[in-house]
């Protein structure tokens, strides 16, 4: 593959050739869905970016009709010696995930690449205050740190005050979590008198919600806890893909050793310029044995229009195209809500409720407050934020304290009534 491009492009160009030869005919999911395509012919990235997209619906829809594990696999099947799944939040049906020894070894390695951006030294305490289930999530993080040297923490199994004792008395400095979890357990340390604070956290990696780049509720984050806040981005079925580097905030970058980013207009399926909002499509370059290639994540981002070396994604992850809903006339997204009402300090939670039974559909935004918060106000401000903002009345009503849910992993604030 030789087309002549600008930024990490070309670098990719032997690694996606390789990555067709070893998955063609091997992989029984692939070979099917290029049946009528030769891999020599593969030689260019038109050529490349010419091959179908690959979609989650397919894969469900696979693992559905070969169970358990459906047929995209580059490896006999006693090879493969770990298995995680999905959340299953966007399609309804988790996928279940696949990894050989090799396979598994390079998602470590993504987090190696990961651990020397964030900088740690064997100093560090890295703590990862989650239920340790079937979904990738923090799982590959906590073994590349003990893959590397670190002194690890796991939180398994704890409520969120004894994780919080817990972090304290083993003085953890670094945080693995959702913005939600992060956000919550400042909630939960305020209530038990636990001074967060003042204690040796100096540094939180967030991932799983779009929140990590959402600037009032990384604010939030980084006051309770008196620490930094880094972005971090990856999918079951991908692996880690991206980070917010220390050194350059406000973005997420690609880990283009280990994939191949595009971003498409979701409607048109054509490449989107530098700058402008469009679909991620990933391909995995090293994870070969249970393989994604031209993979439609869903997730909405926007291409950085300055010319890098590492693909860059400015503002990190913007919100899921099929998150997107329409209130009178204008296209919404969860995160931009979030961005309003996580302004205001007297909030502690909120949901969304958007009822589209009728001929227009209608947003409900229940607020919930803080302990003694005097959020009546606030509710009035919130609701002429979102109108001057984002141009559409919302109707924004009071929670009563502690009504609404909280989350460990993926936050679910979003219910649409059709």
């Amino acid at each position: 593959m030789n087309d002549a491009s600008t930024g990490p492009e070309p670098a990719h160009s032997a690694r996606l050739q390789h990555l067709i030869r070893e998955v063609l005919p091997a992989n029984c999911f692939y070979a099917k869905k290029y049946q009528d395509i030769c891999p020599a012919d593969i030689t260019t990235l038109a050529a490349f970016r010419r091959l179908p997209f690959t979609t989650k619906a397919e894969l469900v829809a696979d693992q559905r009709s070969h169970p358990p594990y459906g047929t995209n696999h580059t490896a006999p099947l006693e090879s493969y010696t770990r298995l995680h799944q999905t959340s299953g939040t966007t399609t309804g049906k988790p996928l279940c995930w696949l990894d050989t020894p090799g396979s598994w070894a390079a998602i470590l390695d993504c987090w190696h690449e990961i651990f020397q951006t964030l900088g740690l030294t064997k100093r560090d305490a890295l703590f990862f205050p989650f239920s340790f289930g079937p979904f990738l999530g923090f799982w590959s993080g906590f073994e590349g740190a003990v893959r590397a040297g670190f002194r690890v923490l796991s939180g398994g199994g704890m409520s969120s005050t004894g994780r919080l004792r817990f972090l304290q008395e083993h003085r953890a400095t670094v945080i693995f979590a959702t913005p939600t979890y992060a956000y919550h357990l400042t909630e939960v340390a305020a209530k038990e008198g636990i001074a967060l604070a003042e204690s040796a956290v100096r540094l939180i990696v967030v991932a799983g919600e779009p929140g990590g780049n959402i600037a009032a509720t990384r604010a939030r984050i980084e006051t309770g806890w008196g620490a930094k806040v880094v972005d971090h981005y990856g999918l079951t079925e991908v692996g880690p893909v991206a980070l917010e580097p220390p050194s350059n905030p406000g973005g997420l970058e690609i880990l283009d050793e280990h994939c191949f980013a595009e971003v498409i207009d979701p409607v048109t399926l054509l490449p989107t310029p530098p700058g402008d909002v469009g679909e991620l499509v990933l391909t995995t370059l090293r994870r070969t044995a249970c393989p994604l290639i031209r993979y439609r994540t869903g997730d909405l981002v926007r291409q950085s229009a300055v010319v890098r070396t590492i693909t860059r994604l400015d503002g990190g992850i913007l919100g899921r195209a099929d998150e997107m809903f329409h209130v009178r006339g204008n296209n919404v997204y969860p995160g931009a809500i979030e961005a309003v009402v996580r302004r205001f300090p007297e909030v502690a939670e909120y949901r969304i409720t958007v009822d589209q039974t009728g001929p227009l559909a209608d947003l409900c935004l229940e607020v919930e407050p803080l302990p003694d918060a005097d959020v009546q106000q606030a509710v009035t401000r919130i609701r002429r934020a979102i109108q001057d903002e984002l141009l559409f009345r919302a109707d924004v009503v009071l929670a009563p304290a502690g009504s609404l849910p909280r989350f460990e992993m993926k936050a679910k604030r979003l219910v649409v009534k059709r």
